[in-house]
């Protein structure tokens, strides 16, 4: 797990955690569906994921939505799985970006609370091998095809990602 402070919200960290071929999708799945507070993160398919600059974006934005009481969604976890969308479809960002019944990579952001008892929830929930929060793991769990329709874009290297980023952050505007 690897715990992020943003610069201007050192309020608000963000606990994170990468997790490979997950078992009990199904599961995590249902536990958001029923509105467990228990689990009450960000659970997002890693497969659908350019980088982690990408996640931090969306994070930045959900976060700085809610303090100025603009989310379109339910939570500040939620309006995480919302802002990664190039646009204003929530129930279409929850379907792309979402943890579903066949995702396999798992990313899952907690925002606030206390390190140490989420990290011990998410390796007791997530039946999946925890992995580095790092370009390189998302490079090697990622559908490129996916990635390159949903975002409409030609590559997914390292220049597709100022594309992804921006198109994250002119939806609405």
């Amino acid at each position: 797990m690897e715990t992020v402070s943003l610069p201007h919200l050192p309020d608000y960290p963000l606990h994170i955690c990468l997790f490979k071929d997950v078992n009990n999708a199904p599961f995590l799945r249902q536990q958001l569906l029923e509105g467990n507070t228990d689990f009450e993160y960000a659970f997002l398919d890693a497969s659908i994921l350019l980088s982690r600059n990408q996640v931090l974006a969306a994070c930045f934005r959900a976060i700085n939505d809610l303090l100025q009481d603009r989310l379109k969604s339910r939570n500040v976890h939620s309006e995480i799985v919302f802002s990664l969308s190039p646009n204003n479809n929530i129930s279409e960002s929850f379907r792309r970006f979402g943890v579903a019944e066949t995702s396999r990579h798992i990313l899952a952001v907690k925002v606030g609370g206390v390190q140490s008892q989420i990290e011990q929830h998410l390796k007791g929930s997530v039946e999946g091998n925890l992995v580095p929060l790092t370009d390189e793991q998302f490079a090697e769990l990622r559908d490129e095809s996916r990635l390159r329709k949903v975002y409409k874009i030609g590559a997914t290297g390292n220049e597709a990602e100022a594309f992804v980023i921006g198109s994250m952050a002119l939806k609405g505007s």
